[in-house]
């Protein structure tokens, strides 16, 4: 099953060096999650084909603007696009009271229904459960409520062994039931032991987006064991009491995080506009935490 992520902007505060503000698209089987939605979105997301008609959630973790600046051009273009199908966004509170004041200075009444919900960075919070993933939140420490989210992809069923079902001939409507693990009787009474009629499902898959942030423990217990942790490395280590003051974490930072909570891969992203090339941030991260990627615009990282 498909479960990756395209970085569209990797950027902070502004857009620099060819580096757009946060955006991300996280692809889970076909279905499209838009986390985060900085200022050039929607160019990024033409430039690298991906379809804004295909997304139907939208994760804004922060309202610093270099995370969600993008979003109401965004919404309004799918309005003019002709979308009706509903569109569910998540964010902080008053995130709905910008949209609306937005809509209603240009006299916008969006065509299709725009389903909200607040967040709340105090606490862990499940927003989406549906047959492929469940989302939650994860609290951050930044200067303003800000949460990271966390992505947990839904166990498969079982593989059904073709070979030993056809000579077994067993019954279609069977399948299901055996799939979710149960055994099979056949009309002489011979049990069939579901090891022997099917193969089990690759292990569920984590994706941990922890945008801006402190190196804080109490997010840490969520992030344990990700398959891949996008984690914000602002700033080089030599800038730590900068880091500090604007609640930001630092490349070196990030690797010991990923080291510690037994993260598979990290990416790390954010990156200050002081930095116009990104190699000592990689090595920094690299120097801890080997298995580290710089999430650079339009590539995937299968997870």
């Amino acid at each position: 099953m498909r479960f990756e992520v395209t970085i569209l902007g990797s950027s902070s505060a502004t857009p620099i060096y060819n580096r757009n503000p946060t955006a991300q698209i996280l692809n889970v089987n076909e279905r499209l999650y838009l986390i985060d939605c900085g200022e050039g979105t929607q160019q990024q997301m033409l430039r690298f084909d991906i379809k804004a008609s295909h997304i139907d959630h939208i994760f804004i973790s922060h309202l610093h603007g270099d995370h969600y600046l993008g979003l109401v051009g965004l919404l309004s273009s799918l309005h003019l696009n002709g979308r009706k199908k509903p569109l569910y966004l998540f964010g902080p509170a008053p995130l709905k009271e910008i949209i609306d004041l937005q809509l209603k200075y240009s006299e916008t009444v969006l065509q299709y229904p725009l389903q909200f919900t607040a967040t709340d960075a105090d606490k862990v919070e499940t927003l989406v459960v549906n047959d492929d993933v469940t989302v939650q939140t994860i609290p951050l420490d930044h200067r303003i409520p800000c949460t990271g989210f966390l992505f947990r992809e839904k166990k498969r069923l079982r593989k059904l062994i073709k070979e030993e079902i056809e000579r077994l001939n067993i019954p279609i409507p069977l399948y299901t039931s055996i799939k979710k693990g149960a055994n099979y009787t056949a009309p002489d009474g011979t049990v069939y032991s579901n090891d022997s009629l099917s193969i089990d499902s690759a292990a569920p898959r984590t994706y941990c987006y922890c945008s801006d942030t402190l190196p804080v423990e109490k997010y840490y217990p969520q992030i344990t064991n990700a398959d891949l942790l996008y984690h914000e490395a602002t700033f080089l280590n030599a800038m730590l009491d900068r880091a500090k003051e604007t609640h930001h974490t630092t490349s070196l930072q990030a690797g010991q995080i990923a080291l510690n909570n037994q993260a598979k891969k990290l990416l790390i992203g954010h990156f200050s506009a002081r930095y116009k090339v990104l190699d000592e941030l990689l090595e920094e991260a690299r120097s801890v935490f080997p298995d580290t990627e710089l999430a650079i615009e339009g590539k995937t990282f299968a997870i």
